[in-house]
């Protein structure tokens, strides 16, 4: 995300002495709820949706997840950067290209 968007959502959040409610669980269950509702979405047609909600409903869970990365003090990049490194491993190409399987059962 780029850094004008990451201090808007700071600003939103302090503005509103908000971070008072910000524990780290209430901010895990906010996404996990976010998730549901952009879940929702799709929930009978994977084809026919209305583009709009998905992108309300997908950038609530970007705040939040961002909310959650100020409150433990840690870095997009770098836990991603971390997981891809991991997940690269776990599906080395030769093996997993064009398959979904999980990492065990290549």
């Amino acid at each position: 995300m780029k850094k004008e968007t990451i201090d808007r959502i700071r600003k939103f959040t302090e503005d509103r002495d908000w971070d008072q409610f910000h524990s780290p669980a209430n901010l895990a269950k906010s996404i996990v709820i976010e998730a549901a509702e952009l879940l929702e979405c799709f929930q009978w047609s994977e084809e026919e949706y209305d583009l709009e909600h998905v992108k309300e409903e997908l950038a609530d869970v970007m705040v939040y997840s961002q909310n959650l990365l100020d409150k433990l003090g840690l870095d997009a990049d770098e836990i991603i950067n971390n997981k891809m490194s991991q997940n690269e491993a776990k599906y080395p190409v030769e093996k997993a290209k064009g398959k979904a399987d999980k990492y065990n059962q290549l």
